[in-house]
């Protein structure tokens, strides 16, 4: 992944310098990076020994790599981000054309197992109704958002609002800063990612549900009666469609009327659905996953909560205490 996510930026003539931050991976990093910089001039790596006390470990990272780039804008990205040829000049001119001093994409999404193609999807539907992209480039509202995956700011811009160091125990480090910037007056523009940049995120079942559990509680709003909402939201339709077709056949005793019943419901869902996955730039194909990525959402929704009421989180690793001291353990 990392390779490619490299070779992808190298050659890309606006970037002048690639500073890849290892932190204690268990993976070759290291070794893939030292090849690639016998190949590619401007690539760098620096390895963290440590995690300071009270900082998440990515926003360590990116910090200590902040602080060792020289260039005038700086682009956070994840290793597993592939970027077209021309990413970081397009958002450059997205930040001259809407006077912005944070760009972010979306990364378009890559999605193999059925899984993905079950949860994925119900999530950035989610996520485009709670931080649509009108709203959080309106500097007229408070609603702001970005993606780790592709973060362009301008250096003195992040270094005046304290940069990472200033969301050091944020679990959603990219939405926390976007927050700043924002509250601090300046213009941030936030957009889909498709023909820009991609990723697959998660290769196994369980890296996917780790990720989302430690990330779904506080995007979707942080509190109980904001899950509950999200909860009843994904669930509710589901239980009414199966509660309705056994009560048809228990009344009438027919169960060509309840299995049509079931089938109403479960079309009238999926209509819905395939309004919200066209709206979020996903192929409407994916609707046939649809209602197992409610029942997906909706367990790894309590999940999240249950681990944020618990005050641990595991990430890569790593323990993170959260609620209210959300200091790493080192």
């Amino acid at each position: 992944m990392i390779a490619t996510c490299i070779e992808s930026l190298a050659t890309q003539p606006g970037i002048l310098e690639i500073l890849v931050v290892d932190d204690q991976s268990t993976d070759r990093t290291a070794t893939v990076v030292r090849g690639l910089m016998e190949k590619h001039s401007q690539v760098r790596l620096l390895e963290l020994k440590d995690l300071p006390t009270g900082w998440v470990g990515k926003n360590n990272a990116v910090w200590r790599g902040a602080r060792a780039a020289m260039g005038e804008w700086l682009l956070f990205t994840d290793a597993d981000a592939v970027h077209e040829q021309d990413s970081a000049a397009r958002a450059l001119a997205m930040a001259e054309q809407e006077g912005a001093v944070l760009v972010s994409f979306s990364p378009e999404q890559r999605m193999e197992s059925w899984y993905e193609k079950a949860l994925i999807p119900y999530v950035y539907c989610r996520l485009g109704s709670r931080f649509s992209y009108p709203d959080v480039n309106d500097p007229r509202k408070s609603t702001a958002a970005a993606n780790g995956q592709f973060l362009m700011i301008r250096r003195d811009v992040y270094e005046s609002v304290g940069g990472h160091a200033s969301v050091a125990d944020e679990v959603l480090e990219d939405v926390a800063l976007a927050k700043r910037i924002k509250g601090a007056g300046y213009r941030i523009w936030f957009a889909s990612g498709k023909g820009v940049v991609r990723t697959r995120m998660y290769r196994s079942f369980a890296a996917m549900w780790e990720g989302w559990k430690k990330n779904l509680y506080p995007l979707m709003g942080g509190t109980p009666e904001a899950i509950g909402r999200e909860f009843f939201r994904a669930f509710g339709p589901v239980l009414a469609t199966y509660i309705t077709a056994v009560s048809t056949w228990a009344l009438l005793e027919n169960w060509v009327e309840a299995v049509a019943v079931f089938a109403v419901g479960t079309v009238a869902i999926g209509v819905a659905y395939d309004d919200e996955l066209r709206r979020n730039q996903f192929p409407p194909r994916l609707v046939w996953h649809g209602m197992i990525g409610r029942l997906m959402f909706a367990r790894l929704l309590w999940a999240s909560y249950a681990s944020h009421r618990r005050g641990k989180l595991k990430w890569k690793g790593r323990e993170y205490p959260v609620g209210t001291s959300r200091a790493s353990n080192g």
